[in-house]
C-alpha cells in the first residue's frame, strides 16, 4: 500500500517537473520569437500555453485528490500544498511568455530599430533563477533555494535600466511609442518571471523546513547580501 502511495506522490512531482520545463521553455521561445523577429515562433509560446494550463488543473486535482483519499503525513501534505503554489507560479509564468509573445508579433511587424541587449540579459538571469528554484524543489536543495530570492535584485535593477533607456528613447521620438511601450511591457514581463522564481524558493523553503520564510530576517539577509 505504502508503495502505490509513493508512486501518486511520485507522479505528482512528475507532472510538476514537466510543468516546470514548459513554462521555462515557452519563455526561451518567446524570447527567441522576439530577438528573432519570428512570428511562428511567437505563435508557437502561444499555442502551447494551453499544455502548462492543463497541467495546473491537473496538478490541483492530483493534489485535493490525494489529501481527500489518502490522509498524508506533514511532510506529504506540505509537498501537496506546496506543489500547488507553485503550479499556480509556473503558470502565471506561461502567461508571461504569452505576454511576451504577443508584443513579438507585433514588433515583428514594426521592426523598431532597438537595443535588445538588457532584455534578453534579464531574460538569462530570470530564466537562470526559475530552473535552480525548480531543481531545488526536485532536489531538495535549501541552499539554492536560499540564493534565489537575492538574485532577484540584479533582475529588478535591469528592468529599471530598460525602462530608463527607453523612456529616454520615447522622449526623443515620441512616433515610436507603441514599439517603447511593447518593449517596457517585455521588460517588466521577465521581472514578473524572476519574482515567480523567488516565490517557488521561498516555498521550497517552506516544504523542506516547515517554516514560512516569505517575510522573514533570512530571506532579507541573503537579499540584502547579494
Amino acid at each position: 500500500m505504502k508503495r502505490f502511495f509513493h508512486t501518486e506522490l511520485e507522479a505528482f512531482r512528475s507532472n510538476l517537473a514537466l510543468m516546470g520545463q514548459k513554462s521555462i521553455e515557452n519563455v526561451r521561445v518567446s524570447m527567441q520569437a522576439l530577438q528573432e523577429q519570428n512570428m511562428a515562433l511567437a505563435d508557437e509560446a502561444l499555442r502551447k500555453d494551453d499544455e502548462i494550463d492543463d497541467l495546473e488543473i491537473l496538478i490541483d486535482a492530483e493534489a485535493v485528490r490525494y489529501m481527500s483519499l489518502r490522509s498524508p503525513l506533514a511532510q506529504d501534505l506540505r509537498l501537496l500544498m506546496v506543489g500547488m503554489k507553485v503550479s499556480h507560479d509556473m503558470e502565471r509564468v506561461g502567461d508571461e511568455s504569452c505576454s511576451i509573445a504577443k508584443r513579438a508579433k507585433k514588433l515583428a511587424v514594426l521592426h523598431p530599430a532597438a537595443d535588445y541587449d538588457a532584455i534578453p540579459q534579464m531574460a538569462e538571469l530570470a530564466l537562470g533563477m526559475l530552473r535552480d528554484s525548480l531543481n531545488s524543489l526536485l532536489d531538495g536543495n535549501i541552499d539554492l533555494a536560499l540564493a534565489i530570492p537575492g538574485r532577484d535584485k540584479e533582475v529588478d535593477r535591469l528592468n529599471r535600466e530598460v525602462y530608463a533607456i527607453l523612456s529616454e528613447r520615447l522622449a526623443v521620438n515620441p512616433a515610436q511609442i507603441g514599439s517603447t511601450l511593447d518593449l517596457m511591457f517585455i521588460a517588466k514581463s521577465l521581472e514578473r518571471v524572476a519574482d515567480h522564481a523567488t516565490n517557488i524558493a521561498e516555498e521550497v523553503i517552506y516544504l523542506f523546513k516547515g517554516q514560512d520564510v516569505r517575510h522573514s530576517a533570512e530571506i532579507k539577509e541573503f537579499k540584502n547580501a547579494n
